[in-house]
């Protein structure tokens, strides 16, 4: 059994019931106008609190212990329950059962515990999550259960008459009690939950030191830069790297500050990865890479490093100083840090095209078209989300506002699923866009759907007195990014919770969210909706093709970074070495990284991917991959084709992890791609007109 962990954040966005819009354009869909809409908080004395997200113990802080009581007195029952059925599907129903039942509690505990505004909220979430995972880690080593599984996979009879979904989910449970230690003997099975619940907290602990800003005294930093920065006393708190800010030395100062090492965090990290490698030699693994990777679809260590290497080796003609020639002289920082200076263009000039609402108007259509599916906002219940408690989101730090969406076939075939939208305004924390699973969908025994419930989370600006919320093309790209990641679970409709939308192997998982990025730089997508605020003048094409050209600057360094980053996470997470991950680090850095490190940095204490991407951090690059192959030989001649879009539907979304990540890639491009095709195919987004850009404007 095994609580899902997925990657990114939603957003709860409330329903204005008297809302005053910013713009003279008259002509935005209802669900533009939702969301371009300054937000009054409705004051409702007349209607129960139905609790967070609909779940009405969850209207007060002790509702989590009831919940969370509930759920483990259900798991009870239910094992019990699989520990006496004869082998057959109803084996795996029973395993679907236990796994979304701990899963609906947990995966919505672990939103809350970071995004609630509520401390007391936050602690109780976070309380959940451990002793949800603590009782996951214990099913994971009990032989009865295990055995009523095996009794049914060892039955080739009644097996081999299963539909292929069946027995891919039978078989990943099977496997989460054999990465767990299932064959072991009492006292190591012991050990193996001793220490897997030791790294729920290790992992709680690591997560939260790498959103915690770093100090320093006013008078250490120029008092200009002041503005910049959060303002603590005497101390300025730096949070994030600032790296679109157009000052250098603001870049400088926020990343050389924010990440200045932390020897307490230090520790934390080491002890997780040392826990991470004795669980991985306790279950028989020759590292936890080893671990991570069975199963996904590069299998091992040894494959993720011969596509790692290509892809360095595919670069090495285009690592030259002409990737880096952009930097100021005596600016010796990394490529992130001077990612204002190489872009080129002045975000703030699209940012009146790309407002809220033309963006989700965007997506409104383009789903509308690809798929047949529209989105329905939604007024909130009493209590469904939290907003209404923030105070005024344009005086306050803090901003939530929330809106319920629903996803509808064609308003006649019914519901598809929910989707809460958290877009908040964080100038201490940049960056950090993500979604969440809270509920996933699976096939009902009365033959109705349980709808999925998705969360998105997005750090975008609050707006003004004179303008609704403004998107920079980034923050654009973000959004239909995390956007992709809730459809995927929106349109799956797997039999099983357990295999649901984004519940499938990593390396597969960010596929439809990276292929949404290229939607959003396309005009044919982008002309549809951006369009001025004040005036519905539409973006010109010409500045849509210096923003698709400009990412082209220093692409190859950007997946070189992608690269070491990836390789990093190989090596903290293959054989221990006697030495710190700061040493590691430099060490890598020198090899296969083409800019010096900074002295007195530690930027893995930051890198709170090696949570939840431990081992597996290539998945971005090996899913960019597959999305740049089902883009140009799918979607590049007519992104809006509604055949296409069924397809993609039909053999990709449709399945979640409930068929074999490869067979889905192959179904959709008609061929099985080699790894030297993912590398060729990486490497090709670099190529157009990237020289000639760089020369039109260095001239």
């Amino acid at each position: 059994i095994s609580v899902s962990k997925v990657l990114p954040l939603v957003c709860l966005l409330s329903h204005a019931t008297a809302a005053r819009v910013w713009r003279t354009v008259t002509t935005w869909s209802p669900v533009a106008a939702a969301f371009n809409a300054r937000v009054h908080r409705r004051l409702d004395l007349f209607h129960q609190n139905v609790g967070l997200f609909g779940v009405p113990e969850l209207s007060s802080v002790g509702g989590f212990e009831v919940v969370q009581d509930r759920a483990l007195q259900e798991t009870q029952q239910l094992v019990e329950q699989a520990c006496r059925c004869p082998p057959g599907v109803q084996t795996v129903e029973i395993f679907d059962k236990l796994s979304d039942s701990l899963c609906r509690v947990a995966d919505m505990a672990d939103f809350i515990k970071v995004a609630h505004p509520d401390p007391s909220y936050r602690e109780a979430s976070e309380r959940t999550c451990i002793n949800i995972g603590t009782m996951v880690e214990r099913l994971n080593t009990n032989v009865d259960l295990c055995k009523s599984l095996k009794d049914l996979l060892d039955n080739e009879e009644i097996f081999s008459k299963l539909d292929p979904e069946t027995r891919r989910v039978a078989e990943l449970f099977l496997f989460d009690f054999e990465i767990s230690g299932i064959h072991l003997d009492k006292k190591k099975r012991k050990e193996a939950v001793n220490l897997n619940v030791k790294l729920l907290d290790l992992s709680n602990q690591f997560l939260m030191s790498c959103h915690m800003p770093n100090r320093i005294e006013k008078r250490a930093l120029p008092e200009h830069i002041h503005q910049h920065f959060t303002k603590d006393g005497n101390y300025i708190q730096i949070g994030g790297l600032n790296a679109d800010a157009p000052d250098d030395l603001v870049r400088e100062v926020a990343y050389k500050v924010f990440l200045y090492p932390n020897e307490n965090v230090m520790h934390i990290l080491e002890e997780l990865l040392s826990c991470r490698d004795k669980l991985a030699r306790l279950v028989g693994y020759e590292s936890y890479a080893h671990r991570a990777l069975k199963g996904t679809m590069a299998k091992s260590p040894e494959a993720v490093m011969s596509f790692l290497q290509q892809i360095t080796d595919k670069l090495s003609d285009r690592n030259s100083p002409l990737l880096y020639r952009r930097i100021k002289p005596g600016l010796n920082l990394p490529l992130g840090v001077i990612r204002a200076e190489r872009f080129n263009i002045e975000p703030s000039l699209y940012s009146p095209y790309f407002s809220l609402g033309a963006c989700m108007e965007g997506l409104n259509g383009l789903f509308t078209q690809l798929y047949g599916v529209s989105l329905l906002a939604e007024q909130p219940s009493v209590g469904e989300v939290w907003s209404e408690d923030v105070p005024n989101f344009i005086s306050n730090v803090t901003c939530h506002f929330a809106l319920l969406l629903q996803a509808v076939v064609h308003e006649t075939e019914g519901l598809l699923g929910y989707i809460y939208c958290d877009f908040f305004y964080r100038p201490d924390k940049p960056h950090q866009d993500c979604h969440f699973t809270i509920r996933g969908g699976r096939q009902l025994e009365d033959g109705q759907y349980q709808l999925p419930i998705v969360v998105l989370m997005l750090n975008l600006p609050h707006p003004t007195q004179s303008a609704p919320t403004l998107l920079s093309p980034g923050m654009m790209e973000n959004l239909f990014h995390e956007m992709g990641h809730a459809m995927h679970s929106m349109l799956g409709r797997t039999r099983y919770q357990h295999v649901t939308g984004t519940r499938c192997v990593t390396d597969f998982a960010e596929v439809p969210s990276i292929l949404m990025e290229y939607f959003a730089t396309d005009y044919r997508v982008i002309s549809q909706f951006a369009r001025h605020y004040q005036t519905g003048q539409p973006l010109p094409q010409s500045m849509v093709a210096r923003l698709c050209e400009s990412k082209k600057v220093c692409g190859a360094a950007d997946t070189q970074l992608q690269v070491f980053y990836a390789i990093m996470d190989q090596v903290y997470h293959g054989k221990p070495q006697n030495r710190s991950t700061t040493d590691i680090m430099i060490d890598m850095q020198k090899k296969y990284y083409g800019l010096p490190y900074v002295t007195n940095t530690a930027w893995q204490l930051r890198f709170s991917h090696l949570v939840g991407y431990g081992a597996k951090y290539y998945s971005y690059l090996m899913s960019r991959a597959v999305a740049s192959m089902v883009w140009k030989q799918c979607f590049y001649k007519d992104p809006l084709n509604r055949e296409t879009g069924e397809r993609y539907r039909r053999e990709m979304l449709a399945h979640g992890g409930g068929k074999e990540p490869m067979l889905m890639v192959e179904g959709m491009l008609q061929k099985r791609p080699s790894i030297e095709d993912f590398v060729n195919a990486l490497v090709s987004d670099l190529e157009p007109d990237f020289e000639t850009f760089i020369m039109d404007s260095e001239g």
